[in-house]
This record gives C-alpha cells, structure tokens and sequence, in this order.
C-alpha cells in the first residue's frame, strides 16, 4: 500500500553529459566571447552569401538562362544545408574542432569555385556539373556551421534553446544581408568574379579559424590544434597563389574560349565585353562577344543589319530610334539615308558604346557613326526609357536591336508591355523592326514574338535572314563557333507597324545592299511561314513565355 500522506519530491532528470554541458574556458570574459562567436557568425554568412551570389552570376554568364541557373543553384543549396546539419551531429563531441575545420573546406572551396567553374567552361566547354557540386559542397559546409556554433555558444553561456537559436540567426541574416550587398557593389566591380571569391575565401578562413584557435584554443589537443593550423596556412597558402596568378589564370583561359587573337576584354557594370582579331587590317576579322556569345562578326555582320534595317526604312524615315545597338552598326545602316534627320540610340551599357567609340577596328566597322552630328545616344535601360516623358517624341521607324528573347534578362524587352510602349512612340504610318532570335532552331520562340507584337496592336510581316552560326564563344572542341564548317543558322525578324500591314520590300532608293532585295525577302517571308506554330499566347511581364 503506497502511503500518500507525505508529498513526494520530484527530482529532475540529470542532463547527459556532452560538450555543451561543460563550460568552455576562454582567455576572455564570457559576454566578451559569446560577441566574438556572434560576430563570427556575422561574417561566415556574408562569405557564404558572396559564394553563393558568385556561382549564380558566373552560371549565368557561364551557361545563360538566369532563372534557371537561380533554380538550380538555389535548390541545391537549400538541400545540402539540411544535409550539412544532420551531418554536423558527427562533431557535437569537439564543436571545436569540427567548426574550424569546416570553415578551412568551405573558404578554400567557396574561395576556388569561380576559378574551377572557368576553367571547366574554358577547357572542357561544360560548366554545369561543375556548378552543381560546388553548390552540393558548399552547401552542406554552410549547413553544419549553425549547429556547431549553437553548441559553441551554449558552452561559453547556457541560456533557452529559443534564445540562442534567435541570437544566431540575428546574425547570420545580418551578415548575408551585407554580403548580398558588398557583391554586386563593391566585390564584383573593384575584384571581379575570381578575385572577390578568393578574398573572400581569405577573409572566412582568417576568421573562422581564429575564433577556434584563439577563444576556444583549450578545447583543442595537441594534435586537433596543430591539424587546424596545418589546415589554415594551407588555405591561406593556395588562395595567395590563386590570387597571384588569377590574371594569367584568366589570359590563358580566356584564349582557351575565344582563341589566340584576344584584343579587348572589359568587364563593365553590365556585361563582359571581348573584341578578338588584329588591331589593324580588315574590320571582316573582328568578333565581338558579350557574356561569351558572339554578337557581331565582322565576316557577315551586314547580313543581319541590312534585314534588320532597311525594310522598315521604306516609307517616311525622318526620325529612328534605335534600341539597343550600343555597337553602332544598325546605325550605321540608318545613317546610309541622306534624309534621316536624327537617330537616337537607347543603349544599356555605356562600355558597349566607349568601345565603338575608340576601338579602330569597330569604328571602322561602323563607319565612325558617332561622329555623326545626327546620331544622339542615351545610356539607359530601353523599357524605362520608353515609359518616360523623352519617348512623348514619336519616331518613324523603332529598331529592336536587343539579344535573343531566350536571354532571361532581355525577356521583358519582347514582353507585351515592352511592345505596346513602343507602338505608343511610333508615328502615324510608323513601323517596327524586331530581332526576333533564330528561326529555325527556335521557332516556337520567334512566333511567341510575333503572337506578343499582335497582342500589342501590331500588325506584323515575319521574315528571316541568313547567316554566321552565332552562339557561345566556343564549343567542346575549343573550336570558335562559325569555324566548324556547321551550316549559317539564320537570323529570324520581325516588320510591325500599328496601322497598316508593313510592306515587306526595298524602295528603289535604298542604298546599295549586298545582301538584300525585294525578292529575297519575300522568299524569306514564304520560308518563315512555313515554320509557324499558331495559336502561341502573348509573353507578357507576369507570364513570361520564352525559355
């Protein structure tokens, strides 16, 4: 029989012994040390942040498609912190030596990943895989971080789970919130894409590290000190000699992509910018690659900016804008006609038109066109632009100058939106010409183009010219693409005007073309017809339909 007259006491449960239980001696005051672990924390995400925001901006110019190399990179990131925290169980026993090691791996990795993503774009031609294990590795790294860190900052001072949890994360949001902020405005213009990475990397190795060597030196033995220290000043070590040699790194694997005849490579606030061939001879030897795809080569570039140009010059033409285009050379066909009076060209980059500008061999390719009195440029974003009160002057003729509409970040600029802006410019009687990306390889792109421009209220005349296989700066033979002996991809366009169906022709007093007339185009309105897909909906800003 169990006497209930007198209350038992119940006594806790004894905690199980562990790392965190037992207080960790510092060689500081511990409100002193749980700030340093905090600040540590601080600057380990935006070190973690920067990596991540390099592998998404070097897959993007990499392999193109932002969205999709955002997904990825993302995802799989995501993944592997869930992964890098059931993993960190391993060394809750030395949290110590587990969190110094760690910080060694992933400040030589994050540190390299720009430099190993080049250089397997630049000598295999495939940067993808590549891009996906850094993210994987990277990501479980960053992942095992916060669990240590919690069992760290429980030894210097025990306090709720709850409290702690939300110190951590307080400073690991701040930090990332400050490296998302120093890449795009101080890492990526001052150090670039493989510098930054590797000052960084230097940056979370000198700070990981001394936070376990220094404030919890007396947790380590012997020989975990001695490995961490091996460890760092290996780190140290490598990322030194990467950043010495980073600019003959980055020559050696710049001609690996685009050939032995690198003249120009500029990286602007916008793009990089690569002009190979002789400085001196004929403007024919002159490509110019932006992000890695050739965008004009001097062999044929006239193919392409006669079709572009010159059927929507028939009818009045007094005015033009011309979006995009920074190289100079719609322009220059624009500027054939004796009675244009004004040319205004809406250009993102303004390093685009510095180098064709200054550049002799691009200068000449263009004709010295801004020497032009006539020809105006204006550096800003084309669709901001035309919504603003400097569109109110309608123009004749609007050329669309811009990249492939399956370039992520031209998608708003073959919206509907975009379209209807510019119709909005547009003179009575005016037309619209539209480069409307390759037509036989991506037709279902093209005709969404054609399908947006109708939603828009234009009336539209699909054609398509021949020309230079374009695309990436070199394939995985590190041939340059157009060497290859490959058949001309063509070039796909797009005449719309907003009150009449565009005459698709040449007048008789067009300058002299040589590779154009009114019976070419109209076999090439017939061969683009055959290639149409109906009943493709428009691509608008909330629904882009292009990919």
């Amino acid at each position: 029989m169990i006497d209930r007259s007198v209350p038992r006491r119940v006594l806790p449960a004894p905690e199980p012994r562990g790392a965190a239980t037992v207080p960790a001696a510092l060689p500081v005051r511990p409100r002193i040390g749980r700030l340093l672990v905090l600040a540590t924390v601080f600057i380990c995400a935006a070190c973690g942040l920067v990596y991540e925001l390099e592998l998404l901006a070097l897959g993007t110019y990499l392999i193109g498609d932002s969205v999709t190399q955002a997904s990825v990179v993302l995802s799989v990131m995501v993944f592997a912190m869930g992964v890098g925290s059931l993993l960190a169980k391993r060394f809750r026993h030395r949290p110590a030596f587990g969190f110094g090691a760690i910080e060694a791996g992933l400040a030589l990795l994050g540190g390299l990943s720009a430099m190993a993503l080049y250089a397997s774009f630049a000598w295999l031609g495939e940067s993808r895989p590549a891009l996906v294990a850094f993210s994987f590795a990277i990501g479980v790294l960053i992942g095992a971080e916060i669990p240590l860190l919690m069992v760290l900052i429980q030894r210097i001072r025990r306090q709720d789970a709850g409290g702690a949890v939300a110190d951590l994360f307080a400073a690991d949001y701040v930090g990332a919130l400050v490296g998302g902020l120093a890449f795009p405005f101080l890492l990526l213009p001052m150090l670039g894409q493989l510098t930054g990475a590797m000052v960084t990397g230097t940056v979370n190795v000198i700070v990981g590290g001394g936070l376990v060597l220094w404030l919890f030196r007396r947790d380590l033995s012997r020989r975990c000190r001695w490995l961490l220290i091996a460890a760092n000043v290996t780190v140290l070590a490598v990322l030194a000699s990467a950043t010495v040699l980073a600019d003959d790194f980055e020559r050696t694997a710049r001609r690996a992509v685009y050939g032995a005849e690198v003249r120009v490579a500029v990286q602007t606030g916008v793009q990089e910018l690569v002009l190979t061939g002789p400085s001196t001879g004929s403007p024919r030897s002159l490509d110019l690659y932006l992000d890695g795809r050739l965008r004009v080569s001097g062999y044929d570039e006239y193919r392409y900016h006669e079709a572009l140009v010159h059927p929507a010059m028939t009818g009045p033409h007094a005015r033009v804008l011309v979006l995009g285009g920074g190289d100079g050379l719609a322009a220059r066909e624009v500027l054939r006609y004796r009675d244009v009076s004004s040319v205004t060209v809406v250009e993102l980059d303004p390093g685009v038109v510095r180098l064709a500008r200054t550049d002799p061999m691009l200068s000449a390719l263009n004709s010295r066109v801004y020497e032009d009195p006539r020809l105006a440029v204006v550096t800003q974003d084309a669709f901001r632009w035309l919504r603003g009160p400097a569109a109110d002057d309608r123009f004749d003729v609007i050329v669309s100058d811009l990249p492939d509409p399956g370039i992520t970040p031209s998608t708003k600029l073959y919206s509907q939106e975009f379209y209807g802006l510019a119709a909005r410019a547009l003179r009575p009687g005016g037309r619209i010409a539209v480069h409307a990306g390759p037509l036989a390889t991506r037709p279902r792109a093209y005709w969404t183009v054609d399908s947006t421009l109708r939603a828009a209220g234009l009336r539209t005349a699909p054609y398509s010219a021949g020309g230079r296989l374009t695309g990436f700066a070199a394939g995985p033979d590190r041939t340059p693409l157009g060497e290859t002996g490959a058949p001309p991809q063509d070039w796909g366009f797009v005449l719309a005007s907003r009150d009449q169906d565009p005459p698709l022709r040449v007048d008789r007093d067009t300058p002299a073309l040589r590779s154009l007339s009114t019976r070419s185009l109209k076999d090439a309105a017939r061969d683009a017809e055959r290639t149409r897909v109906p009943g493709l909906p428009p691509s608008t800003l909330p629904h882009p339909r292009y990919s």
